[in-house]
C-alpha cells in the first residue's frame, strides 16, 4: 500500500517541496547578506548619526555602527569621534583585524581623536562604539587625510 501511494503522489509531492527548499534558501541567502552591512561615509567623510540598541552588539553591554571608507597606502588620517551623550571610542579595521584603536583624545575629554598612518591601499571599517554599557546617543565622526608640508 506505501509502496501505491509513494509511486502515485510522489511526483506531485516532490515538486513543491523542492520550490519550498529554494525560496527558503533565497530567503536565507538575502537575509545573511543583509545581516552585516557597514555605512558609506559621504564623500566629504564627515556623517552625524547616532548610535543606539538596535546597532551591532559588542558583547559587552554597549553598541557599535559600521562605517567603511576607501584610503590609499602612505595616507596619514585622522579619524575625530565626538558625543555629548556617550564615551566614544573609535577602531580602525582592515579585514576584521584592528589597525589602531583611540578611547580618550588628548584633550582631556571622552571624545576620540586617532591618527594613524595607513600601509596598505582599500576599505577600512571605522568602527564607532560606546565605552562600557552606555547605550549610545548621537555623535559626529570626522575623518581627514591629513598632508605633509
Amino acid at each position: 500500500m506505501i509502496k501505491a501511494f509513494t509511486a502515485r503522489f510522489s511526483p506531485a509531492l516532490l515538486v513543491p517541496a523542492t520550490l519550498l527548499a529554494v525560496c527558503l534558501s533565497t530567503l536565507t541567502v538575502r537575509a545573511q547578506t543583509r545581516l552585516y552591512d557597514p555605512i558609506s561615509l559621504p564623500a566629504n567623510n564627515e556623517i552625524t548619526d547616532s548610535l543606539s540598541d538596535k546597532d551591532i552588539p559588542t558583547g559587552q553591554g554597549g553598541f557599535a555602527r559600521d562605517y567603511v571608507v576607501n584610503l590609499d597606502a602612505g595616507d596619514n588620517v585622522a579619524i575625530d569621534l565626538t558625543s555629548e551623550n556617550f564615551d566614544t571610542i573609535v577602531t580602525l579595521l582592515k579585514n576584521g583585524a584592528t589597525v589602531a584603536e583611540n578611547d580618550d583624545g588628548a584633550d582631556g575629554s571622552t571624545n576620540s581623536l586617532l591618527f594613524t598612518r595607513i600601509k596598505e591601499k582599500g576599505a577600512y571599517i571605522i568602527r564607532v562604539r560606546a565605552f562600557g554599557e552606555t547605550a549610545g546617543g548621537e555623535f559626529k565622526l570626522k575623518v581627514r587625510r591629513l598632508r605633509e608640508i
